[in-house]
Parts: structure tokens; sequence; C-alpha cells
């Protein structure tokens, strides 16, 4: 049985793949497009997807859509009713979208040469949220547990709670658009001056270097309701009938300004693009992401008051905030928390194609999914022919004495470009396609935005431990297999890894497994035995781009910037 799942004409499309159970390959489609967030058919991902399950189109035999344009017809036609004029645009947008969606078999003949008529009957629509709580529950290792999707939107849902049991999931709540938690969260951000698609994160990073002296103020903003639910007061924001996030012919998401005039009143005008960051602007960084808890605590409390489950699984692209994640299980009766590693829209391939698998089929679970390793791979050759072609000097080092140079050299101050193995699918780099440092130097942060990432000061950098020290380090637990989760640095180990520990003393840590990633771990082993320090500082192999998806894109990287040392699998590139 091959069942192929997309995320096509939304953000962050992508694909996936599964033979008889067995997820193969996982894709964005960013990442071969070097676009970030594309939001087109995945036509490349697609591809990708088949050649490494070794099959043609044709051998597939269901190809699920996380998409389902007939979800809510009559709330939408209420919705539109109640500002008919306002809300062209916004039909106009939503019905093109629509079009393209009901037209995939067109897209398949286009770019596969596949006759349509034999693509059409394969094609299941599965809503949105119902595709992100099948991406969280079908991936993890509970046989039941509460479920919980939010986000923006999608298929008008903005957040939907349930259950899973063994291979089936049961909806029990959803609030629908335009009452959101990410569009509350996305206008004060861009109140902040951050306006791109995806800039949430830097909020996230912002908060901790502010009071949240505004909480009470956002209250007003968005309520917590006695059904465990929440709403938005409207007022405070632009009408939602002009529309919310627009694609365009270049596929890329866009999204307005969603604050209006009132929010300026209660906080004060929105900070320019370049305008320096003040306490002002910090303290209303974490009053947004203290609500932002509160309300997340809040859905999470009833459910499991509703449920009596001890288990949850998150996804949505409001599941990416990780210093919520890291606190559930310490404001809330759940004990566990899975968030699959691709928990944003790009998950939505992984999802419908796993609701197909279970929820429509029927087909038995499989093992807990806790590698992200899906991507591409590259072969010796590649590398030594790219190498080749650019009269690049290098070394080859075997499997054995590579983590050792390797360690001793960032023991030593090095930055390294570590490209290995397969590309993780998800917004994080978890030792795939990552750039390394030693988290012991004080000026890790500084050196690194100096000599390759170059952004904002505030943000932090992330801890990847060997899950084995994982408890010695951080105040956790949990598993944190995806940099999923925020917790606390123990107060006496911050002053020996202050590169990733925050100025809360938290860390977004990853703790790496020798059975889900072998050669990470060595590496991180490595420098264990030289420093006494089991972990390594991991921040994305990219600058302002992509993650790297090809040994190319990490040469061009490393050339580009200041970066010391270049690891493409057994081959090394020194400065």
């Amino acid at each position: 049985m091959i069942i192929l799942g997309l995320n096509a004409y939304h953000a962050d499309s992508s694909a996936a793949i599964f033979v008889n159970g067995t997820m193969i390959a996982a894709t964005e489609e960013e990442r071969s497009r070097r676009i970030k967030h594309w939001a087109g058919f995945p036509s490349e991902a697609i591809a990708f997807c088949l050649q490494e399950a070794g099959i043609t189109l044709d051998q597939v035999d269901h190809i699920a859509i996380g998409r389902d344009p007939g979800a809510k017809f009559w709330n939408k036609l209420r919705f539109v009713s109640q500002s008919p004029v306002a809300s062209l645009g916004f039909i106009k947008d939503r019905f093109f979208n629509r079009k393209k969606i009901t037209s995939l078999e067109e897209e398949f003949e286009h770019h596969f040469a596949i006759d349509k008529a034999l693509i059409k009957p394969k094609i299941h629509a599965v809503e949105h949220h119902r595709s992100h709580l099948a991406s969280a529950f079908f991936a993890s290792p509970f046989k039941e547990a509460a479920l919980l999707s939010i986000d923006g939107s999608g298929d008008f849902t903005t957040t939907m709670t349930g259950t899973g049991s063994d291979n089936r999931i049961e909806v029990s709540d959803s609030i629908d658009f335009p009452h959101s938690l990410g569009v509350f969260y996305t206008a004060f951000t861009q109140l902040l001056g951050f306006p791109h698609y995806g800039d949430e994160y830097k909020i996230m990073g912002l908060a901790p270097y502010g009071n949240p002296r505004y909480a009470k103020k956002l209250e007003q903003v968005i309520h917590c309701t006695d059904d465990g639910l929440f709403q938005l007061d409207l007022s405070f924001f632009r009408s939602p009938h002009k529309g919310f996030v627009t694609y365009g012919d270049a596929h890329i998401p866009q999204i307005p300004s969603l604050y209006g005039q009132k929010m300026e009143e209660l906080l004060g005008k929105a900070r320019a693009k370049d305008q320096p960051l003040d306490q002002h602007h910090k303290d209303i960084a974490a009053s947004v992401q203290k609500v932002t808890e509160q309300v997340i605590f809040h859905l999470l409390n009833h459910l499991h008051k509703k449920t009596g489950l001890n288990e949850v699984c998150i996804a949505g692209g409001v599941a990416q905030n990780s210093v919520a994640n890291g606190k559930i299980s310490r404001n809330t009766p759940f004990r566990q928390v899975y968030i699959p590693s691709a928990g944003h829209d790009a998950g939505i391939s992984m999802g419908s194609a796993l609701y197909v698998q279970h929820q429509l089929l029927n087909m038995e679970r499989q093992p807990a999914i806790y590698s992200a390793y899906t991507g591409k791979r590259a072969s010796p050759e590649e590398i030594e022919t790219l190498l080749g072609s650019r009269n690049i000097s290098y070394k080859k080092l075997g499997d054995a004495e590579l983590p050792q140079y390797v360690a001793e050299k960032i023991a030593n101050g090095a930055v390294v470009g570590w490209f290995t193995g397969r590309a993780e699918f998800g917004p994080r780099a978890l030792g795939g396609r990552s750039i390394i440092a030693d988290p012991r130097r004080e000026d890790a942060k500084d050196l690194l935005n100096a000599k390759v990432k170059r952004r904002e000061s505030f943000r932090p950098f992330a801890p990847s431990v060997l899950e084995e020290y994982a408890a010695s380090f951080f105040d956790l637990n949990d598993k944190v297999p995806f940099m999923e989760k925020v917790f606390p640095v123990q107060e006496n180990k911050r002053a020996l890894i202050p590169a990733v520990t925050h100025v809360d003393g938290t860390g977004r840590l990853q703790t790496v497994s020798k059975d889900v990633s072998p050669r990470y771990h060595a590496l991180i082993s490595a420098f264990h035995a030289i420093t006494g320090v089991p972990i390594l500082l991991n921040t994305s192999f990219n600058e302002n781009e992509p993650i790297v998806n090809s040994p190319a894109e990490a040469l061009e990287c490393f050339l580009r910037t200041q970066m010391d040392m270049l690891v493409l699998e057994n081959y090394i590139v020194e400065r």
C-alpha cells in the first residue's frame, strides 16, 4: 500500500510518502526551490518522494491532500454574509485557491505526464486540522491521547480538539476563523516591527528580555471562555472579511497588517521595522507570550478534564511555540506531550497521508516516529565531483576518526558546517544540516552572528545534548527529539554552557539518541570526552535562506560566510 500526502497551495508546501505503513520520505518544497515558506504545488517534493520510494506515480494507491474546500461550508457562508462587500477579495482568493485544490489531477498530469483520469479517483481531501491531529497522534507512541491542533487558520478552523484511540481520531470541539490564537500572536509580531510570514519565533526569543506588565491589558484582546475555548475581540484587528494570508502568482505567503488602530491605542504606536527595540517593546513581547501560554493551558486543562487522559499530542503553527510546550507538563495535568518534527503546516502532508492510512483504510499503527531524517542525502561521488569541479582542497576521514577530529576543532573555537545523512523534515536543524560551535564560549553568539547568521542579537542558539545526560543539565521530564520544547538549564550548569543558555536561564534543547542520530551522537560524545560537556551549540545550516539541502548549497554557504570548517559526510574542507 502506497500513500502520497501533500500540503499544496498553502504555506510550507510539502510531500510525504508511506509504503506499507512506513514513512519513506518527507520534505518541504522550499528546500528545493530555495524560497522560504513556498506555497504552490510541491512538484519537486513529490518527485523526491517517488524517487526515494523507488516507484512511479502510477504505482501510488492513494493521494491525500490536507485541504478540504468543502469543510464548514455553511459557516463560511454565514461569515461572508456578515459583510458581503468587504468579503469580495476574500471570496475571490478562496475561490481561486479552491479551484487549484480541486484540479490537482491536472497538476499531476502537467508535471508527471500521467493521465489525469488515473489520478482523480485516488485523491482524498482531508480537512486541514484533522491532518494536523493525525500528524501528531498517529506518529506518537500513545495508544490513547488527547489531541490539540492550533494555528492561524486552515479550512476555516483555527483550533481543533479531540481524542485518539488506536487507529481512530474523534473530533470534539473546534473554533472558527477569525478567532485565532495564531492571528493574535502574528498581529503583535507585526506591531513589534516584524512583518514577514514566519517571524513569530522572534517574539518568543525577545519575550524573556521583558516584563509581562501588559498581560492584563491583552486579556481585553483575547478571552478564555467557560467552555474551554477562547474568542478574540475583533475590534482590535483588521477586518477579517478583507482576508489575511494571500499567496499570489509567486506562491509566497503575504500577510497584511492584522492589527487595528484600537490595538495601537491600547499599547502604543507600532514599532517601525528599523526602530531600536526598547523596554516597552520587550515588555509587549513578554506579555504576548504569557497570555498565549495562558490560553494554551486553558485549552489543555479543559481538554484533560473532558478526556481524563494523561498524554496529549499537539500540532499546528502555534505548536512551534517551544517555550509554551516546555511548560505544559508543569501547568496542566498532562504528563507526556508529543509534537512531531514538522508540527507546522509542512506536516500536513504527513498528517493527511496518516489520516487516510488509519482513519480511512483502518491500517495498523506503526512504531512511533522519533526521527526527522526523511529528506535528501548525498553520495560520496556527488561530494567528490562537486569539490573537484571547484578545485576545493579537502581531506577524507573514516567514520571512526572523523568525530574526534571535528570535536577537537570545535573545542578549540571552530565554527563548523555539518552536513551528514538525510535532511530533516521540519523547520529545525537536528544534526543533519547544522552549524555547530562550542557551547562553553561566552562570545559564541556574537561570533556566530558575525561569521554566519547575521541575525538579531536577542535570538538564542540551541543546545543538542546527549539523551543520556539531558537530565543532568536540564530540568526536564520528557523526551525532546525535535527541539520542540524549552526547559530550564539547571542553575549550577548555566555558567558552564553560556552560549546556549537564554537570558531567562532556559534552553530550547534537542535530546540526541544514539539509535536515531548515530553520527551526531558520536560527534557530541567525542566533544564530551574532550571537554566534559555532553552538549554542542546547534543552529540551522543557512544564512537567511531555507536550510541547505545539497552539498553545493552547503559549500556556497560556507564560502560566502566565515565558517572555519565544512564537513560533507566524510569530506572536510578547512580554511
